[in-house]
């Protein structure tokens, strides 16, 4: 720690706090109580959000933190993580998890200034922690912690500007929310204005279709046919037989789409399953890590638009092996599972495959029958619209926390399409919106992290006594905190001498 100005300390945080005190619910002969655990903290705001309202007769074993207005609650577990809050008036009396450390400041120190002191990156870097299910810090060092000590009116006066700094920022990032909730809305918008047909009205006048939508319907569905035939075909040369009786009859026909209640869609479009237009889907493999095998994919990889082909790991098999779940050019990816609703059925088009890599068994792969009829990079930017998303988020199931699809979910899902040379003009002009998107939501980002980074600069200005400017007539803390330990003491001393507060009962004169 750099050198102090005048007036100033250094001192162990348990120097400046107040003993802890313990309350247990359940023998406390209360009918309920209310809860801080870890859940409750928002970490990104550091406040308490919601704090449980339980029957004391079911408090959780970690229930036994009494806390009080002003008090700070600092988690010891994953400290990292910033689970820090003050206790607001309405919490008062009531219970937080053991997993916090209450501190409840002395007479030396503000209960605001203690709040910013342990809301520093610097002060939360020096913190030891131990083990990794997960890591926890002890309280007895965390008590140990150093830190500085300004005289108490200088305090006051230091946290006056750090909170009016703060709102400030706090105006720039509500601004910052609301420009990405914005965009998001417009995104939403284009997606749907894609998805009807609206996106692209001024081009379709100039440039009307040439055949309906039955029309193009029929076409991709001869053509589905037309390549299971050939793969067929190939497969019985490729054993040495030639076809037996009747093997077209083994062609299973696409699932077809149930159009009542569907919106009308512009001349020319038709209304597909996802079935109709692909001639296969396929799930990965699952393959354990091992140095130098074969590379496969993780499910990062989908990211919503073009399929990130270098996030991989490399996968415990060989290419032979590899060999049928290779990524190919125009392959379409969907994300099986995912602990996120609003993940889940994610998918991702392989734009042009330079690597040799593998996928998943997270992922289903999906080859469309005809890429001259259907692009997969059509498929994928209509694929995140709220049309598509309700319909997967609709099917999917959850199982231990993880939401589900599967393939037969997949082939039901009702796709609007257009015809080929409408289709490369909607990803056209959804690549250039998805551009502008991208390097706005950056910028966003940037200033988030900035608004992050000036937070921390002011709290490090603060506690060097370079924010506001100090008074030599004030109390110097070191004599603030002389006087403290002095009062303690006496106060240790007087509870020593207190007799006994248990009344002698008389001995019966009756033998």
């Amino acid at each position: 720690m750099r050198g102090l100005p005048t007036g100033w300390t250094e001192v162990e945080l348990g120097d400046v706090i107040e003993s802890k005190e313990t309350r247990n619910p359940r023998t406390d002969g209360s009918k309920s109580f209310r809860y801080v655990d870890v859940q409750a903290v928002d970490n990104s705001r550091n406040r308490v959000n919601v704090a449980q309202e339980l029957a004391s007769r079911t408090a959780p074993s970690r229930a036994r933190r009494l806390v009080r207005k002003d008090d700070v609650l600092f988690c010891l577990v994953r400290p990292y993580l910033r689970n820090i809050a003050r206790v607001p008036p309405e919490l008062d009396g009531q219970v937080a998890s053991t997993a916090f450390c209450v501190l409840r400041p002395s007479g030396a120190m503000a209960s605001r200034f203690l709040f910013h002191q342990v809301l520093r990156d610097s002060f939360i870097g020096e913190i030891p922690t131990y083990g990794t299910s997960p890591p926890s810090a002890r309280e007895d060092e965390f008590l140990k912690q150093r830190i500085p000590l300004a005289p108490l009116p200088e305090q006051h006066r230091i946290v006056a500007k750090i909170e009016s700094l703060f709102a400030r920022l706090d105006e720039g990032a509500v601004a910052l929310k609301r420009a990405e909730a914005n965009l998001e809305r417009y995104r939403a918008s284009v997606l749907k204005a894609a998805v009807e047909g609206r996106l692209t009205e001024d081009w379709r006048r100039e440039n009307p279709p040439e055949e309906t939508g039955e029309d193009l319907l029929r076409r991709i569905l001869a053509e589905r046919r037309k390549r299971w035939e050939a793969e067929q075909l190939a497969k019985f040369e490729a054993k040495g037989r030639k076809p037996p009786k009747n093997w077209r009859a083994k062609y299973k026909e696409p699932v077809t789409p149930d159009t009542s209640g569907l919106p009308r869609l512009p001349e020319g479009w038709c209304w597909a399953t996802l079935d109709q237009v692909a001639l296969g889907m396929r799930n990965g493999r699952s393959v354990r890590t091992r140095a130098g095998g074969f590379p496969v994919l993780r499910l990062s990889a989908i990211t919503g638009g073009v399929l990130d082909e270098c996030d991989f790991k490399e996968g415990d098999w060989g290419p032979q092996e590899a060999e049928p779940f290779r990524v190919r050019h125009g392959d379409f990816f969907v994300s099986r599972g995912n602990g996120s609703l609003d993940l889940v059925g994610r998918a991702s088009f392989v734009h042009d495959c330079v690597g040799e890599v593998a996928f998943p068994d997270t992922m289903i792969r999906v080859t469309f029958a005809c890429r001259q009829l259907v692009r997969a990079r059509f498929v994928a930017a209509i694929w995140n619209s709220q049309f598509i998303r309700a319909q997967i988020t609709g099917c999917a199931k959850t199982s231990a926390g993880i939401y589900k699809i599967n393939q037969l979910d997949l082939r039901g899902v009702l796709l609007p399409v257009s015809p080929v040379a409408e289709q490369d003009m909607i990803t056209a002009s959804h690549g250039e919106f998805e551009l502008m998107r991208s390097h706005l939501a950056n910028r966003i980002t940037v200033c988030s992290r900035h608004a992050a980074a000036l937070r921390q600069s002011i709290l490090k200005r603060a506690f060097e006594g370079r924010l506001v400017a100090q008074d030599p007539t004030e109390e110097p803390a070191s004599v603030l905190m002389e006087r403290i330990r002095a009062e303690r003491a006496a106060e240790g001393k007087r509870r020593k001498r207190r007799p006994s507060q248990r009344k002698r009962q008389p001995k019966s004169l009756i033998p």
